[in-house]
């Protein structure tokens, strides 16, 4: 059995140039995106979103992106959850995308808030009405006793709504849009010397640098 620290691989697949890119972040970000949608990436929205508590530990789990609009990324969850707790006591957080099938990586950071209600709203009522009925169901991050809590609630929330093909959104359900000021794009390159591509927002401007890997 292999140990841990031989796996390894070797990274080939493509160059990272500043001349190549972008100078806008947010414009060069969905280029990328729709080579990975393109390359049939499994969930190329899914993204690590981390957080810090008031406390100042940090947490990070993986959340899907719905959208980028009006220079922000948009992910949606429940606002009495861990992360959306922390969000609302400190806006400061980072998103991470890795596309292995393209040997990319692109790292966010920025100051998150929430949407508009309509736009929440607008959301919800495109979910699948089984998510919607989740979304009422789960109270998350709680602790529960069992999963049959969560059955039954769901009952609950089944019967309660029967025969509405869409529920009201829950006032603890919404989004939240992530305002970039760093975003790295990070191409596999062999032997470890990585391309790495740092946009940085200083004074309503993009600077663009590149990182030694």
């Amino acid at each position: 059995m292999k140990s841990l620290a031989d796996i390894r691989s070797e990274y080939t697949k493509s160059s990272l140039d500043i001349l190549d890119l972008s100078t806008d972040p947010l414009l060069q970000f969905d280029r990328w995106f729709k080579e990975a949608m393109n390359a049939k990436v499994q969930e190329p929205n899914a993204m690590n979103l981390a957080t810090v508590s008031a406390k100042a530990t940090p947490s990070s789990r993986i959340v899907l992106l719905k959208g980028v609009e009006e220079s922000q990324f948009i992910f949606f969850t429940n606002y009495q959850s861990v992360k959306g707790k922390e969000l609302d006591q400190n806006p400061a957080c980072a998103l991470t995308f890795f596309w292995p099938e393209l040997e990319r990586q692109v790292r966010i950071e920025g100051i998150a808030e929430r949407i508009e209600e309509k736009m929440s709203e607008e959301y919800f009522h495109s979910r699948p009405r089984t998510s919607q009925v989740g979304a009422w169901a789960s109270p998350q991050s709680s602790v529960i006793k069992d999963r049959q809590i969560l059955e039954d609630r769901v009952k609950e929330i089944e019967k309660r709504f029967d025969g509405k093909e869409r529920l009201p959104k829950p006032n603890q359900w919404g989004g939240f849009g992530v305002s970039p000021h760093a975003i790295e794009f990070w191409q596999g390159r062999p032997s470890r010397l990585h391309d790495r591509i740092a946009y940085l927002l200083i004074d309503g401007v993009w600077k663009i640098n590149r990182l030694a890997p």
